[in-house]
C-alpha cells in the first residue's frame, strides 16, 4: 500500500492525473515527468481503514464486479489496508441458521433485502426488503470471494464481520435461548441478543465462524458492534459480553484483532476495560466533529479510549446525502491535536467511516494525505495543490489556458472558506440538506430527521464560487474532473437559491401577500426542474444509474423487480408508513438525483403549494344566508367557520408509496453537455436577479 500511496502522490503532484470516484481512467501525457528531488514521506500511522456498515446500503448495495475492482484500485491507491469487507455476510447466516434448524423461508424472513443489509448486519431490524430469492445468495457469495481475493493480493487485510450474539428475534422460542433484545428500531423489529452468559453462545459462535470459514477464510481482523444504537443495559453483565465476543474471535484466529466503533456510549467501558491492549481496535468514528479520544467535544471521553488501540475517523457524509460538505480546518486541527498527547498515545492510523461515498472527493484525498502528512498546514495552502492535481495544472499551462487557473483558484477559495469549512460547535451530520428534498411544511431547514443542521456559510458564496468555476468552462471543457465539480458547484447554489426563495414564499403567505405568492412558488418549482435538468448532464448525479445497477442484479423479472423497490424505498421512504412516519425515517437518505427531483420531490412541493394557495383563498358563509339572530350566534359561528390560518394537512405518504411501487425506466445515460447546461442554468436560476 505505501508503494500505491507512493505512485498515487507521483501521479497527482507531478503528472497532473488525479484518480477519483467520478473517474478512474485517465489520458497520461506521452513522456511522464520527470522527479527532479528526492521527496520521502514516512508515517507511523500504520493502519488505513475504509467504510462503515452503512455504506454497503447506501453506496454499494447494487454493485458488480466490474464497480468493485476500480474501488479496490481506488482504496489501494490512497493507502487503505484495512478495509471493511462486509459484501455476502448473509450467506453465512443463511448456512448457519439452517445447520440451527431453520427453514429456508424462515431465514429470509429475518435476512434483510439488498438495500437494507447494512442495518440487519448491525442489529437494527430483521426481514425488511426481503425474501431475497436463491441466486442473490451465490452472486455475493461468487462477489466477496472475488473482492477478498483481489484484496488480499495487494496486501490487504480484509476485516471480516464477526459474531456478537445476534439472533432471529423468535431465537427464544425457536431454539430456547436466553435472549435480550429492545424489541424495535424507528418502527422495525430488532433481531434478538444471544447472551453471552448462555450455555449455547460459544456453540453458535463458533457455527457462524465455521461457516464464515467454509466461504471466506479466516481474518486478522474481525468487526463487531454489540449493543449497536440500543439502550440495552439493566442487568446485561458488559464485561463478561465482551469476554464472549472476544473468545470466539481468537478461536478462530488467536492473533486476530476486534475492530469496532465508537460511536455514542459504545464500546461501553465497562465491556472494554479488562481487555488487553492490542486485542481492540476502536474506530474514533466522527473524529472531525464530535471526537470521542479526550479532546473538547460533547461526546469527549475523559479517558479516551484508555490503553486500546484507535484510529481517527473522518464521518463526514450520512445518510448518502448529496450536498457539498467538509470541516477542513476542524479535521486538520483534530488530527494534528494528537501529536504528543497522552490521550493519543495509542493512534494506530485513520479511517473513512462514510455513510455515504462517491462524494465530496475533496475532503477524502484529504484525509487519505493527513498520515503522510508530518507537519501542520492550512487548507489555503493544501487547496491551491489540490486544485492542480485534480485538474491537471501541468498539462494545460499554454498560453490559451493560461486564465482558467485564476477562476479555479478562487472559487475553491470561496468554497474552502465557507461550505467547506464547517466550524467547531456545529455539530450538524453531514451536508446542508437540500431543501427541495424535504417533506413540504411551514417550517422546513433539514431534509432528515436527525441532521441537526444550522447555518454556517452564507448561501450566495456558493452562487459566487459557480461563476468563478463558469468562467474556467470553455478552457476545461471535456475534463473529466472540472465538469463533474462544476455540476456539483453548481446544483449547491441552485440548492441554496431554492432555500432562500422558500422563505419568501413563506413571508408571502403568512403576510398573505398572493402576488408575490404566485411569483416565488412559480421561481421555486422552477428551480427544481433546472436543477433536475443539470444533474441529468452526469451519470453520477441520475437515479437511472442507482435503479439500472439494482436491476441488472436480477436474473428474471420478479428478481428485478425486487431489487429495483429496495432501491427505491431506501432512498425515499425508507420503510413502511409507520417507519417513514413516527420513526421517522422518511428522507433520510434522500437524494438530490435527476428523475427524483421531477418525480418524487416536485410532485410534493407542487401539492403543497397549491395547499397554501387554497387556504388563501378560502371563503367562508355563515349560516342563515349571512344573518346571525344573536350576537352568541354569530359568535359561535364564527370560533367554528373561521380559517386557522394553516392548510390542511397533506398525507405525504400516500403520494410517496407509489412511486416506490413504480418500475418505468429511468436511463443512467447522461443528457446534454455539463458545461452548456451548467451555463444555461446559472442565468436562468441564479443570474436573473
Amino acid at each position: 500500500m505505501n508503494v500505491a500511496s507512493g505512485l498515487n502522490w507521483y501521479l497527482k503532484y507531478y503528472a497532473g492525473v488525479q484518480l477519483s470516484w467520478n473517474g478512474m481512467t485517465a489520458a497520461l501525457p506521452a513522456v511522464l515527468p520527470a522527479v527532479t528531488k528526492k521527496e520521502r514521506h514516512e508515517t507511523d500511522l500504520r493502519l488505513r481503514y475504509d467504510y462503515n456498515y452503512c455504506t454497503f446500503s447506501y453506496t454499494m448495495a447494487f454493485w458488480d464486479w466490474e464497480r468493485w475492482e476500480r474501488e479496490i484500485d481506488w482504496m489501494a491507491l490512497h493507502g487503505i489496508n484495512i478495509p471493511l469487507a462486509a459484501v455476502g455476510a448473509e450467506c453465512v447466516w443463511m448456512n448457519m441458521l439452517q445447520k440451527l434448524g431453520y427453514s429456508k423461508d424462515e431465514i429470509n424472513k429475518f435476512i434483510a433485502g439488498p438495500a437494507f443489509l447494512a442495518w440487519w448486519e448491525m442489529n437494527n431490524l430483521e426481514g425488511w426488503g426481503g425474501p431475497n430469492p436463491d441466486s442473490w445468495y451465490r452472486q455475493q457469495e461468487a462477489l466477496q470471494k472475488r473482492i477478498l481475493k483481489r484484496m488480499r493480493e495487494y496486501g490487504m487485510h480484509p476485516v471480516l464481520p464477526g459474531y456478537s450474539g445476534m439472533v432471529p428475534s423468535n431465537a427464544k422460542e425457536k431454539l430456547g435461548l436466553d435472549v435480550e433484545g429492545d424489541g424495535v428500531w424507528n418502527g422495525y423489529r430488532r433481531p434478538a441478543f444471544l447472551m453471552p452468559t448462555d450455555a449455547r453462545y460459544n456453540e453458535i459462535a463458533d457455527l457462524y465462524y465455521k461457516e464464515q470459514k467454509a466461504l471466506y477464510g479466516i481474518s486478522d481482523y474481525y468487526s463487531m458492534d454489540p449493543f449497536h444504537e440500543s439502550s440495552a443495559e439493566g442487568d446485561i453483565d458488559f464485561d463478561a459480553a465482551g469476554k464472549a465476543v472476544m473468545g470466539a474471535m481468537k478461536r478462530v484466529n488467536p492473533k486476530a484483532t476486534w475492530v469496532i466503533q465508537g460511536w455514542t456510549e459504545n464500546p461501553r467501558e465497562a465491556m472494554v476495560k479488562n481487555m488487553k491492549q492490542g486485542d481492540l481496535l476502536i474506530l474514533d468514528l466522527f473524529s472531525e466533529c464530535r471526537p470521542m479520544w479526550g479532546i473538547p467535544s460533547i461526546w469527549k471521553r475523559d479517558n479516551g479510549y484508555m490503553h486500546h488501540n484507535w484510529l481517527f475517523c473522518m464521518l463526514l457524509n450520512f445518510g448518502g446525502n448529496v450536498g457539498l460538505h467538509g470541516r477542513m480546518d476542524q479535521l486538520i486541527d483534530n488530527f494534528y491535536l494528537t501529536k504528543n498527547n497522552p490521550l493519543a498515545e495509542n493512534i494506530k492510523g485513520i479511517g473513512l467511516t462514510m455513510e455515504g461515498s462517491e462524494n465530496n472527493p475533496v475532503m477524502f484525498e484529504m484525509m487519505c494525505e493527513l498520515p503522510w502528512r508530518g507537519e501542520k498546514f492550512t487548507k489555503e495552502q493544501w487547496i491551491r495543490e489540490y486544485v492542480r492535481a485534480r485538474y491537471g495544472d501541468i498539462r494545460h499551462n499554454n498560453a490559451e489556458h493560461s486564465g482558467w487557473l485564476e477562476h479555479i483558484d478562487r472559487a475553491w477559495s470561496i468554497l474552502v472558506d465557507g461550505i467547506y469549512n464547517c466550524p467547531k460547535g456545529n455539530n450538524q451530520q453531514g451536508a446542508h440538506e437540500s431543501i427541495f428534498c424535504s417533506r413540504p411544511g411551514l417550517n422546513n431547514f433539514q431534509a432528515s430527521s436527525w441532521s441537526k443542521m444550522m447555518n454556517y456559510y452564507d448561501p450566495r458564496s456558493t452562487e459566487d464560487a459557480a461563476r468563478e468555476m463558469l468562467k474556467a468552462a470553455e478552457s476545461l471543457r471535456g475534463n473529466n474532473n472540472y465538469e463533474y465539480d462544476l455540476v456539483d458547484i453548481v446544483r449547491q447554489a441552485v440548492a441554496d437559491r431554492a432555500r432562500i426563495v422558500y422563505q419568501h414564499i413563506i413571508a408571502d403567505f403568512k403576510s398573505y401577500d398572493k402576488r408575490a405568492f404566485k411569483k416565488d412558488t412559480a421561481t421555486f418549482l422552477n428551480l427544481m426542474l433546472l436543477q433536475d435538468q443539470l444533474l441529468g448532464t452526469r451519470r453520477e448525479f441520475r437515479v437511472g444509474r442507482w435503479i439500472e445497477d439494482a436491476r441488472n442484479l436480477g436474473t428474471n423479472k420478479a428478481e428485478k423487480d425486487l431489487y429495483e423497490w429496495n432501491a427505491r424505498v431506501q432512498i425515499t421512504t425508507w420503510g413502511n408508513r409507520t417507519c417513514a412516519n413516527k420513526g421517522k425515517l422518511h428522507d433520510y437518505a434522500h437524494k438530490e438525483w435527476n428523475g427524483l427531483l421531477k418525480d418524487f420531490y416536485y410532485p410534493r412541493w407542487e401539492a403543497f403549494f397549491k395547499s397554501l394557495d387554497k387556504c388563501m383563498n378560502r371563503k367562508f358563509e355563515l349560516p342563515h344566508g349571512g344573518n346571525a339572530t344573536t350576537y352568541e350566534e354569530l359568535k359561535a359561528t364564527l370560533n367554528k367557520e373561521q380559517p386557522s390560518g394553516l392548510p390542511e394537512e397533506i398525507d405525504f405518504y400516500a403520494m410517496e408509496e407509489p412511486w416506490t411501487l413504480r418500475t418505468e425506466e429511468y436511463s443512467s445515460q447522461p443528457v446534454g453537455s455539463p458545461v452548456d447546461v451548467a451555463k444555461e442554468v446559472f442565468e436562468k436560476a441564479l443570474n436573473s436577479e
